[in-house]
């Protein structure tokens, strides 16, 4: 999970606040009456119903949360199933703390870590034991002042797969301001990409600290900053990026004193590149999803969004992040245990309250492109395991991080500019405002 994606009480409270999740358990339905109902003949609706009843063990039509987003780790039997070390959420873990992943019986398939610190997101090395029932770190030693990402996939000895995603946090040197930040040097990014700094510790001194940050772009554009409290200070220009564009971060952040008893440690020259564009548009009334490249339609997808008592956001959105494959758990955002879907394919995370744009492979297919039913995510229609040329899979090979995604026609609000880089929804002499220097 990318830096910027902070934890925010108010999202955890609106999302808790929109209402009980209408996706039907086999013999269970309620009344769709509205718009998304209305908008269609009623034979088509109540054979959509039908069909939606009779999925024997579909919990929802879509998962809108990571089991990482929110809250710790719940008992449940995939996490007997991966264990890893330290637990889901651990903070001030220690430099010399112990850090594994193992499975008591089957073996381990895929382990993928990452680590997000002052020199910004480095792949973990590691290895899987012979066995397949353990992974270790290649170096034992932890990095201070980092957040680790872990995602594994096991085969348990039944022969059932398992996904686990976790995060842990090691502990911060005394005093010292860390900013972590996305995308690492050297990445390709989209054009809708906003560099973002969260630090580990709040900034008294807002002003010492944005001079000691700057960021250039080639060809030259107005970049201007933005605070979102005393934690979080983002960069973008008035609109989004020009493709071929490359960016320079300087973070000239060693021995600047952000507050009482607190001083900068970083000074490091982040570079990275901004690819093609590309903007997908999804019509929440019109169940499409419109793909442009360089401003020409490359596909029109069906979808499904977010139903009337839990609507998708409006407003521009970016991937953050991308995952082949993720589980989704509806107690982490306040949904209770109305699903738990332990491998939902193609999965691009858009806010960091909860709302993705993934694979489904639960749902019949005249729910795409007819019907909103979803939890608040977009759904596009997948195979279980994640397919190459399903729509899902079309899309999810030609998106990246930073790529621009729109949603129009839902009747919830607009996203916040501070949900993931919702930034571009604050018009352009607002986002100035937010400097600390003007």
């Amino acid at each position: 999970m990318t830096a910027h994606q902070q934890d925010r009480a108010g999202d955890r409270a609106h999302l808790r606040g929109r209402g009980r999740v209408r996706d039907r358990m086999p013999g269970r339905t309620r009344s769709r009456a509205g718009r998304g109902a209305a908008a269609r003949p009623a034979g088509r609706v109540r054979l959509a119903l039908a069909a939606l009843a009779g999925l024997a063990g579909a919990a929802a039509l879509a998962g809108c949360a990571d089991a990482e987003v929110f809250t710790g780790d719940k008992p449940h039997s995939r996490e007997q199933t991966i264990r890893v070390v330290p637990h889901n959420g651990a903070h001030g873990v220690r430099a010399d703390g112990r850090f594994e992943i193992r499975v008591p019986q089957g073996r381990l398939e895929r382990v993928s870590v990452s680590r997000t610190g002052a020199a910004g997101r480095r792949h973990v090395a590691g290895r899987i034991s012979p066995d397949g029932l353990a992974w270790r770190p290649a170096h034992a030693r932890l990095q201070l002042g980092a957040k680790y990402t872990v995602d594994a996939v096991a085969l348990d000895g039944a022969g059932h797969r398992a996904v686990r995603h976790t995060t842990f946090t090691t502990a911060a040197p005394d005093r010292r301001l860390i900013g972590y930040f996305s995308p690492q040097s050297g990445a390709t990014v989209g054009t809708g990409m906003i560099f973002s700094l969260v630090f580990n510790r709040p900034v008294t001194d807002r002003a010492a600290v944005e001079r000691a940050v700057t960021v250039g772009a080639r060809p030259a554009v107005e970049v201007a900053a933005h605070w979102f409290g005393h934690r979080r200070l983002d960069f973008r220009p008035r609109a989004r990026w020009r493709p071929g564009t490359t960016l320079t971060v300087q973070l000239r952040l060693r021995g600047v004193k952000a507050g009482p008893g607190s001083y900068g440690t970083q000074r490091k020259t982040v570079r990275y590149r901004v690819g093609r564009d590309q903007v997908s548009t999804i019509d929440a009334a019109r169940h499409t999803l419109t793909v442009r490249q360089a401003g020409r339609v490359a596909a029109v997808l069906p979808v499904t969004a977010g139903d009337e008592e839990n609507p998708t956001y409006n407003g521009t959105m970016v991937i953050l992040e991308r995952q082949s494959v993720t589980r989704m758990n509806g107690g982490t955002v306040g949904f209770g245990g109305e699903y738990d879907i332990p491998d939902v394919p193609h999965a691009m995370r858009l806010t960091r309250s909860g709302t993705f744009l993934h694979g489904n492979y639960w749902a019949p297919p005249e729910v795409f492109g007819g019907l909103n039913t979803s939890h608040g995510c977009v759904g596009l229609r997948d195979i279980k395991g994640g397919g190459p040329h399903t729509p899902a899979g079309w899309f999810f090979d030609r998106s990246i991080v930073g790529d621009t995604v729109v949603v129009q026609h839902s009747p919830e609000r607009t996203v916040a500019p501070d949900n993931g880089l919702g930034g571009w929804n604050m018009p352009w002499g607002p986002w100035r405002a937010g400097s600390a220097l003007d």
